[in-house]
Formats: C-alpha cells, structure tokens, sequence
C-alpha cells in the first residue's frame, strides 16, 4: 500500500488522486473494476498527518490479520455522497459510515492485486466517535478496518457472517490497541 494525502474539494480531485473506479462513483457514476491506481487516497484531511498514518496502519493491520495483500483506494468524504451511494448501488435511502466496492483485479502494469474502493463518512465518524466517548481517529480507523474486511468478501447481512466478521474485526482492532471500540449496529 501507499498512501498519498492531499487535501481538495470534490470538484478539484486530479485524475491520478484515486482510482477511476472511486472517482466515477463520487460523480454518480457505476462502479468500474478496472483497477487504475494503487494507493491509499485520503480527502479531505483529519487534523494531523500522524493520524493518517493511523488509517494506513488500520488498512495494513487487517490485511495482514487476513493474510491478504493488495493495494485499495480510501476516500474520506460526507454523509451527501455516503448516502446518494447508499441510495443508488445499495437501495437503502439513508446515510452511512463507510462503503466498500470491491474491485478484486490486477493491475496490467505492476501486477499488483486491486481490491477495491472504501469510502468513509468523516461527518457520520465524528458523531459516532462522540457518542462513543473516543477520538475521531479511533473511529476512523474502526471503519477503516471494517471496510477492509469487507473489500475481503466479509458481510454481516446474515448472523454467522455477522459472527465471522465482528471476530475478525475484534482481533484487528485489539492487534491495534483498539479492544474497546465497537461498532455501531445502529
């Protein structure tokens, strides 16, 4: 994985900033699989620097507890687009924390493995980290983890997969010194 950080408006993305397939989705577009970049993206900016390095370290943390390896794109966003995504490729008309759309290809040029897109809600992860009692990276790296997991074919639509996966995400979170954050089932 790299990470690249830059701080922009939507509407000033540069084209190599995230993959194509993330890029379509933040303009309404259907997901492409077609694998563009490997990189981590991150927009806009949690406070700190470190505290990306706290996200990439999430991404890695569960790919490792997973055996996994691939590069994926990560887009720090709003609940607007969580939810126009929510609504358009998920039909549920509400906003969301984090989506993932896996992409599962490799890449032409360096043969890496692509698995995909994760966008996180910043606005929706503050307001759970509130209620929460803990800092906003705790939260984002809580989602962070979850979307991979997901990229990875985890679901929790049925109990055993919901089982399976908050295991998995458990010992992540614990691997990260993160035991006492949970998810919200709201």
């Amino acid at each position: 994985l790299t990470v690249e950080y830059r701080h922009c408006e939507e509407d000033a993305l540069p084209n190599e900033a995230i993959s194509s397939s993330a890029r379509g989705l933040l303009r309404g577009e259907q997901p492409r699989n077609d694998g563009a970049n490997k990189m981590i993206f991150l927009e806009p900016s949690l406070d700190l620097p470190s505290e990306l390095d706290l996200l990439e370290q999430a991404a890695r943390a569960a790919l490792d507890h997973q055996s996994a390896h691939g590069d994926l794109t990560l887009v720090l966003t709003d609940d607007e687009q969580l939810h126009r995504l929510n609504r358009d490729f998920l039909g549920v008309d509400a906003p969301t924390d984090v989506l993932s759309f896996p992409a599962s290809e490799t890449d032409p040029e360096t043969g890496r493995r692509y698995l995909g897109d994760i966008l996180l809600s910043v606005s929706r992860a503050e307001t759970q980290a509130r209620v929460a009692g803990h800092p906003l990276v705790d939260e984002a790296r809580l989602l962070v983890v979850h979307g991979v997991l997901h990229l990875l074919g985890h679901d929790h639509a049925e109990a055993d997969e919901k089982t399976k996966m908050w295991k998995a995400q458990g010992e992540v979170l614990a691997l990260l010194g993160l035991g006492h954050v949970k998810i919200s089932e709201k």
